[in-house]
């Protein structure tokens, strides 16, 4: 396969005219995020049948025709684990390439491990065996060596010879669909464009937290959040997780207050310690339960938890049938969310729906019971219902 290094508009072009009709693209990027909120762009490397690029997009200040190509909804992006590379297209342009087929999705639909890596992928379809040696170099340097365009390149080549057999297998299973309603998730905005107010979901351990500190927590990570997009710094570099916490356990007020929080930093306290004690304040003035952020989640009761266990067993059932791994069918949280008749529970969406939800309702209507017989667990319907 013919493998190209383009910095220069008019190779660019040349390359564009040559792939504009592909009815698919393999597709990769490397950037570099470990000193900002916003990735910063390094390279796009882009692969069809017989020919793959490295495009530069820091020697290249138009890329117009390039991504005139890759927003094409006639033409199919391939890509492997695709979220941080569309984050990045939704930050350039504020919109999502589609339509996407992840090849990371499309692993357990076709009987390969969930959350696969792209050298286990290739090694599995292909059985070739990649070196990830540059794993950690900083994309954002210049000149790029041809050992390094080499193995960026190697991201795409593979990919591509990998996506023909992967989506005919999902075609033969009649499971090509269920990637697609999966895959559409990754193409709307809204997966990427998270509200300041939401981003206290990505800290763990706040289900510990009670009343007041819940509201704390809250403010202080909506602040956090649009302080790292104004500044265009890392999150943790305005103040860690560790300290979000601390902090809406302690609700410190006062600047000297704030030293006696263990996991506060010195230039975090000089940089934002007013700011911080003041919105601690303020949240510490709205009503405990605002939103209903301080209600104290209901503590499950042992029907319910052996409610759930049966339902797994179920789910159990329906994944060997299915030859699929039951946690790609449902967590025991959807599971909770199912029986809620929550539709944030993934039971209740797509595929799974047809396949797993309808089963586990009629077990509930008690139209069907398990039974035990020589060591194997079964589903039989009840004649009775």
């Amino acid at each position: 396969m013919t493998s190209l290094y383009i910095d220069t508009p008019a190779v660019l072009d040349t390359f564009c005219a040559r792939i504009a009709d592909a009815p698919w693209l393999a597709i990769d990027t490397e950037f570099m995020r470990e000193k900002t909120y916003y990735p910063q762009f390094c390279l796009i490397q882009i692969a069809t049948p017989g020919i793959a690029a490295c495009i530069d997009p820091l020697k290249l200040t138009d890329l117009t025709s390039l991504y005139k190509i890759i927003y094409d909804t006639d033409i199919v992006k391939v890509l492997h684990a695709c979220r941080q590379d569309m984050e990045i297209f939704f930050h350039l342009r504020n919109e999502v390439p589609r339509p996407l087929f992840d090849t990371q999705i499309a692993a357990p639909l076709i009987g390969l491990n969930e959350q696969i890596g792209y050298a286990g992928l290739i090694a599995d379809i292909l059985n070739i065996q990649l070196h990830k040696g540059h794993s950690r170099t900083d994309w954002s340097q210049r000149p790029l060596t041809e050992e390094q365009l080499r193995y960026a390149a190697e991201d795409v080549i593979y990919l591509a010879q990998a996506y023909p057999i992967i989506r005919e297998r999902l075609k033969a299973s009649n499971r090509l669909g269920w990637l697609e309603s999966e895959c559409a998730i990754l193409s709307q905005t809204e997966t990427y464009n998270v509200a300041p107010e939401s981003a206290w979901k990505r800290i763990a351990g706040t289900a510990q937290l009670r009343n007041r500190a819940q509201a704390v927590l809250k403010a202080l990570a909506a602040w956090r959040e649009q302080t790292a997009r104004d500044e265009n710094l890392p999150r943790g570099w305005i103040i860690k997780d560790d300290a979000v916490l601390d902090l809406a356990r302690q609700q410190p007020q006062q600047a000297d207050k704030l030293r006696q929080v263990r996991s506060m930093d010195e230039r975090g306290i000089k940089r934002y310690g007013p700011v911080i004690c003041r919105i601690i304040a303020q949240a510490l003035k709205q009503p405990a339960d605002i939103n209903g952020a301080n209600e104290k989640p209901a503590h499950r009761s042992a029907n319910l938890e052996a409610l759930l266990d049966t339902l797994g067993a179920i789910v159990r059932l329906i994944a060997e049938h299915n030859k699929l791994n039951p946690g790609l069918l449902a967590s025991r949280k959807d599971l909770e969310l199912f029986l809620a008749g929550d539709q944030e529970s993934r039971l209740l969406q797509g595929w799974r729906q047809q396949m797993a939800a309808e089963t586990l309702q009629a077990y509930l209507d008690g139209k069907t019971s398990l039974s035990a017989h020589q060591s194997k667990l079964a589903l039989l319907p009840n004649h009775d219902a």
